[in-house]
């Protein structure tokens, strides 16, 4: 009935007990989680866990955030697990300016620019990470033909105007457990706001646990919770909710809805 557009079941607070939180995911019908390459050292392993359970898929990318000095950031690193059958997006990637005070970011446009073409190249869609920089991220964006890949703005905090600005482009917004928090009210409206037939679901975990989890341990099975709260925003039934979101899913990663 659901699915998690958005996890991390490779860091520790969730691998250590990896067998325990996809039994949990089976109580609460999520049927699907797509676990999120995040830095040159865990994509490896984050294409071995979807690689072992046939309900896991996965992504391969750098996050902005990630600086990885020591590595070489190119297309052999990304297109190196693209063949597999289970690595269906590109990303986590996009921009984050949240940490930073008038430093030149070019960096992180020239990696997000490589993440948009390698995507491109493989006809793979992009899960997109924006924090404090959600002008350029569009921006560059469009200037570099995204929209012919497609692509999810994870965990969407911005304006509603802004999520137009997306949806024009023909992108997914996903939300996270934040739309269950109390003081959350532009995000819930923005909830409301998000066409049916653009919207994703996702935890973000192991970060992000929804109400009445808050401050625990995220994890893929909690992904119903998020599910319930926007429903309700929504005033649609649980099992509709459930049930578009689980076809956008496989709408924009069409790749794994061959695993299926």
């Amino acid at each position: 009935m659901f699915i998690d557009s958005h996890c991390h079941l490779n860091f520790s607070e969730l691998q250590e007990n990896i067998e325990t939180y996809l039994l949990q995911m089976q109580e609460n019908q999520v049927d699907y989680a797509l676990c999120i390459g995040t830095r040159p050292d865990n994509l490896e392993a984050v294409v071995k866990i979807a690689t072992q359970y046939p309900h896991i898929f996965a992504t391969v990318g750098v996050h902005p955030d990630e600086r990885c000095e020591d590595f070489d950031i190119n297309r052999t690193l990304l297109e190196k697990y693209l063949s597999n059958p289970k690595v269906v997006g590109i990303g986590e990637t996009g921009l984050d300016y949240y940490r930073v005070i008038n430093e030149d970011m070019s960096w992180q446009h020239d990696r997000f620019r490589l993440h948009i073409d390698v995507a491109l190249s493989a006809g793979l869609p992009l899960v997109i990470h924006t924090r404090s920089s959600i002008d350029d991220t569009i921006q560059i964006l469009k200037d570099n033909n995204a929209d012919k890949c497609g692509a999810v703005m994870h965990c969407f905090t911005e304006s509603i105007e802004n999520a137009k600005k997306c949806l024009d482009l023909g992108f997914y917004i996903s939300i996270s457990g934040i739309v269950t928090f109390k003081n959350a009210t532009a995000i819930q409206d923005l909830a409301k706001f998000v066409p049916m037939d653009r919207l994703l679901i996702e935890t973000d975990s192991p970060f992000l646990a929804p109400v009445p989890f808050r401050g625990k341990t995220n994890h893929p099975a909690l992904v119903k919770y998020t599910a319930q709260y926007i429903a309700d925003l929504k005033e649609i039934s649980l099992e509709a909710l459930g049930y578009q979101t689980s076809n956008n899913f496989f709408t924009l990663f069409n790749k794994a809805k061959k695993e299926v």
